[in-house]
């Protein structure tokens, strides 16, 4: 056990949705786009005293093979709404939502995130996601879609500008006065003027400064170019590595990245997603995860994860079969849009997978469980969470964002049975220690990024106003 105070475990709850995790057969299976579904998983989390509410985005229903991908997850209401409302029925949870930087604009998003700040009394996030395809973009006016390293450059000048935005007003600038009322003080906001290669800005910003100065960025690219960006930029990394040792070695390289980018330890929190899986003994656990993955994954979607990487049509082919014995067509491209083809080449993949499948004896369908499957923390409550502080103290992550794999209620058990225990052994709080987000995730309120005015020049700017 590590001694002295222990390190907190930061959890947040993700809503799942645009996703192919969510078990619809299950008869506990809620809607996804109704309130009382968002509700019910943000109440439940705030009870446990969790830091977030997180949200993704969809900005086109997926298609596979010209039609609808109706195995996929495709309801999905607008992100902020959702979370504005989320804000009436919470107190200090904070809520974290997912916004294209591809496809929105600087002043825009800037206000809405500043507004949102301000109705939740500070526990507004930004998860800064690029859109990497035109099916994706034909939906937006200016259509199309960026190459690569221009979508992070994009999103490098958009978070420039919304930070100039969102530091435009003095923290003092709001006045509360007994006998004149509430007023603007002369000369606390600022006119932001900017000219660059993505966005022309000039003007004065709608909204005061809120609670936490920024919302909290967050951001989920695991290339070379997403890190650098996440340790100029991000608050927050949603990292992809789940294990043990890929934790540790992410953290390091991270933090080194952190070091260069001149900013202080700590001051980036990583937070792979995971799953969780309880029994009440760890054989009953690991049953119960395996049901749930057969679930998740009928034949049709083995089928028609395959033929993304094959790139071509295999309805003909057993899900309990083996794999097919035809060869991918590396050319082939838009058999699945909407979802981003991670593979270029797809050969030594296929070539891998039918080594393995070989080697374990496995079906198409038992592949694709194995290949698919995110971390995961699967055994008797007690398990679970050594294994979630272990991770935490040996810095393979500063906590986790939890996914269920049912809607609502699918975290229910882990909020129940394993918070208590973490909080028992004094890994995670037993109370909000602060109302904002950044309290929550031990985070600094960022200075403004412009010179604050002296009273002399406030006065000539009253003058000349």
């Amino acid at each position: 056990m590590t001694k002295g105070p222990r390190k907190q475990i930061h959890l947040g709850i993700h809503f799942p949705g645009v996703n192919s995790t969510t078990v619809w057969t299950d008869p506990r299976s809620g809607s996804q786009i109704d309130f009382a579904s968002f509700e019910h998983l943000a109440r439940r989390a705030e009870a446990a005293k969790l830091d977030f509410f997180f949200l993704a985005e969809g900005l086109r229903l997926r298609e596979h093979k010209g039609l609808i991908h109706d195995l996929d997850v495709v309801g999905r209401p607008d992100t902020l709404p959702v979370l504005a409302a989320l804000a009436a029925v919470t107190e200090r949870l904070g809520l974290a939502g997912t916004i294209s930087t591809t496809f929105n604009e600087p002043w825009e998003l800037a206000r809405q995130f500043a507004t949102l700040d301000i109705l939740s009394g500070g526990r507004a996030a930004w998860n800064l996601v690029t859109s990497p395809d035109a099916f994706t973009g034909a939906n937006f006016r200016r259509g199309g879609f960026l190459p690569y390293a221009e979508r992070y450059e994009r999103a490098a000048e958009l978070v420039e500008v919304a930070r100039a935005l969102w530091d435009s007003w003095d923290d003092d600038a709001v006045v509360a006065d007994t006998e004149a009322g509430v007023f603007l003080r002369p000369g606390a906001v600022h006119p932001v003027e900017h000219h660059g290669r993505h966005f022309d800005v000039r003007g004065e910003f709608t909204t005061p400064r809120g609670p936490q100065g920024h919302p909290v960025l967050f951001q989920a690219g695991d290339s070379p170019e997403g890190r650098d960006f996440a340790a100029r930029t991000a608050d927050v990394i949603f990292s992809m590595h789940s294990t043990f040792e890929a934790g540790q070695a992410f953290y390091r390289d991270v933090a080194t990245r952190l070091e260069a980018a001149g900013r202080p330890a700590g001051s980036l929190k990583i937070l792979p997603a995971t799953t969780v899986v309880l029994g009440d003994t760890d054989a009953e656990a690991r049953e119960r995860a395996r049901e749930i993955r057969l679930q998740q994954v009928p034949g049709p979607t083995a089928i028609a994860f395959l033929e993304q990487v094959w790139g071509t049509d295999l309805t003909a082919y057993d899900p309990e079969g083996p794999l097919p014995d035809v060869e991918p067509d590396p050319q082939a491209d838009g058999i699945t849009r909407g979802r981003v083809r991670h593979v270029k080449d797809p050969r030594p993949v296929v070539a891998e997978w039918r080594a393995r499948a070989a080697a374990n004896g496995w079906s198409i369908r038992e592949l694709v469980i194995e290949v698919t499957s995110r971390g995961s923390f699967v055994g008797t409550a007690q398990h679970v969470a050594d294994e979630l502080d272990r991770f935490v103290q040996a810095d393979a992550s500063d906590g986790f964002i939890l996914v269920p794999h049912l809607t609502p209620g699918g975290l229910d058990d882990v909020l129940d049975r394993v918070v208590p225990l973490l909080q028992e052994r004094g890994s995670f709080r037993t109370e909000y220690a602060g109302p904002t987000l950044r309290d929550h995730l031990g985070l600094a309120r960022p200075a403004t990024t412009r010179p604050r005015a002296t009273d002399p020049e406030r006065a000539a700017a009253a003058l000349v106003g």
